[in-house]
């Protein structure tokens, strides 16, 4: 009997191999609670930019090459800046990072580790969203136009003192 492909061999339609069509169906969107890993860059910046006040330590091949508190000034994504941890401010690209870890140590205080290569930067939040979202509700939009208002109406007025003085 004769096993190798023949003229007249046909394969029957519903064999898998020749009708492979990929599904069109979406796979759902991750869900994290407290632990995990991160890729997506808008979700990182999104978990990062309400920190406040932190702890950060600084490893290089799981060496300790910096441990110290500051302030999370700004988070964003932009792949011709640095990441800058300068002064006690942290300005953080996580476009400087491949991904980011989470988790929770003892007591539950959680970790963020913002890791590229054999680089990683651990951020360990002192502030609690909990508390400190109640003391201040103006969000950082609200605040610029309250200002600019302020500042406007006050040179407004130095140039309204200015015009109206007479000579004596």
């Amino acid at each position: 009997m004769f096993y190798g492909p023949t003229a007249d061999f046909k394969r029957p339609s519903t064999d898998p191999v020749m009708s492979y069509k990929p599904s069109t169906t979406p796979l759902p969107a991750p869900c994290l609670v407290d632990t995990g890993t991160v890729i997506n860059k808008k979700d990182m910046i999104r978990i990062l930019h309400h920190l406040g006040r932190v702890r950060y330590i600084h490893y290089q091949e799981e060496q300790v090459l910096k441990e110290a508190e500051g302030y999370v000034v700004e988070v964003f994504s932009d792949p011709q800046q640095a990441t800058i941890v300068a002064n006690s401010s942290l300005y953080l690209n996580v476009t400087s990072f491949d991904y980011m870890e989470m988790g929770q140590l003892d007591q539950n205080q959680p970790w963020f580790d913002l890791i590229q290569d054999n680089r990683r930067l651990r951020i360990l939040p002192l502030s609690n969203p909990l508390t400190e979202r109640n003391t201040c509700s103006i969000n950082d939009a609200t605040l610029e136009a309250m200002l600019v208002e302020t500042l406007t109406a006050r040179w407004d007025a130095c140039l309204d003192d200015e015009s109206n003085q007479f000579p004596s």
